[in-house]
Formats: structure tokens, C-alpha cells, sequence
């Protein structure tokens, strides 16, 4: 997700055909501006903690915004991507500030929002 592990977008193609994929299989049943709003996001795992994490890369603020005020249906998404059904159900909604070279991120976790310079190491807890 920061820049040094971040394919260049031209080069994502396969990511955004993957999330396209979930989107149909897990979001079939959610609401039509839901489908299209993730359509614009791109899906990955990550760890945090040792713990997988469902990380939603997302164009802008806004849409961040947006989606972390609609957390439930995300619930349980780890599980269904990773069949690790004792695992946790933690997702991040992040938006890239490129001023600043920081991914800020709503952590559904401790429902606030955080600066993270990379997916290992968060910078501040503000916002």
C-alpha cells in the first residue's frame, strides 16, 4: 500500500479485475450504489499485529468517508477470502494524501481514523 510496495496503477490491472471479482461474488446482494462505489476502490490483505486485515484502497476522502460509515457488510469479508474463520474481521478504508505521503485510514477496529506511512507502522492516531 505505500508507495515503495504499490505497483504503479497502470500496472494493477489484475488487483482491480480481482476486486471486480469479490464485488460480484460477495456484494451481489448489496445495494446498487454500493457495488458502484467499490468499483472504484481497490481490495487487498494486509497484516497488522500479526492479525489479516481487509485493506479498501480508496480514490479520495470522500469515498472513504463514505464507506466507513457503512462498515457492516464488509464484516466477515477476511473470513470469506481467507477461510480463516477464527480470524479477525478488521478492515481499513484508506484514501492516499500524496502532499503528505500518507494513507489516511478509518480502522474498524477502534472506529477512528489513522495516518499510516505503510501497513506495519501507524504514524498518529488523530482525527
Amino acid at each position: 500500500m505505500s508507495d515503495a510496495q504499490t505497483p504503479l496503477n497502470k500496472d494493477r490491472s489484475l488487483e482491480q479485475a480481482l476486486t471486480n471479482k469479490i464485488i460480484d461474488d460477495y456484494f451481489e446482494n448489496s445495494e446498487s450504489w454500493l457495488r458502484a462505489i467499490l468499483r472504484m476502490c481497490i481490495f487487498s490483505l494486509a497484516h497488522i499485529d500479526g492479525q489479516p486485515v481487509f485493506v479498501v484502497e480508496c480514490p479520495n476522502q470522500a469515498v472513504a468517508k463514505r464507506l466507513s460509515r457503512k462498515i457492516h457488510p464488509f464484516r466477515g469479508l477476511v473470513y470469506f477470502l481467507t477461510d480463516n474463520f477464527t480470524g479477525s474481521d478488521r478492515t481499513l478504508f484508506c484514501y492516499h494524501e500524496s502532499t503528505k505521503g500518507i494513507w489516511r485510514c478509518f480502522d474498524t477496529d477502534t472506529n477512528s481514523w489513522k495516518a499510516l506511512r505503510n501497513l506495519q507502522s501507524p504514524t498518529t492516531t488523530n482525527e
